[in-house]
């Protein structure tokens, strides 16, 4: 688990130093800019609320397909199992809050592990998609700098929108295609 969290951690450092030199290092930004503004600039640029609205549902889509097949779903699926029967062994025994404690406690160390277990079979995916995104985001936040950055609405910025509708579209997706 150790080497997985180190190329985690390795790879938010390489995200965040593209991050911060995207206004530094033109070769970062005008490259972005030359292959995202014909594609998703025109799909903006077309409908600033549907191109936005398919953009992100695209996002969504490709991130589940990513955690469908580039992860071990049985395996996430009978630990998500186990973390649910330990806490359902805890609230079997809420007649007896004494007892519960205890079996809380002794259950704690066991759920962390399944909890550290989980997250790293799930994030295997981010991998492929951290440093894609933070481009995305750069991109978007020039994009919708030089609109005067426009409100979706009437009231919600862009980041607002994709968080929104990125959480409504994967948890969908996510359920249609038995996603764990």
């Amino acid at each position: 688990m150790g080497k997985f969290f180190a190329i985690m951690f390795g790879l938010m450092v390489l995200s965040m130093l593209i991050a911060f030199s995207w206004s530094h290092v033109p070769a970062i930004k005008d490259n972005v800019h030359k292959l995202l503004d014909p594609s998703l600039g025109a799909l903006l640029n077309w409908n600033l609320t549907w191109g936005m609205m398919i953009l992100i549902f695209v996002i969504a889509l490709i991130t589940t397909l990513l955690q469908k097949y580039f992860t071990n779903q049985k395996a996430i699926k009978e630990l998500k199992d186990e973390q649910k029967e330990l806490q359902k062994e805890v609230r079997e025994l809420k007649h007896d809050p004494q007892k519960a404690l205890e079996i809380n406690q002794k259950n704690m160390q066991r759920s962390m592990e399944i909890t550290g277990k989980i997250m790293e079979l799930t994030m295997k995916t981010t991998i492929f998609t951290i440093i894609p995104f933070i481009l995305l985001f750069r991109w978007f936040m020039d994009f919708f700098l030089v609109l005067g950055n426009p409100k979706f609405f009437g009231f919600m910025s862009w980041f607002w929108f994709y968080l929104i509708f990125v959480m409504v579209f994967s948890s969908v997706l996510r359920k249609i295609m038995n996603v764990h």
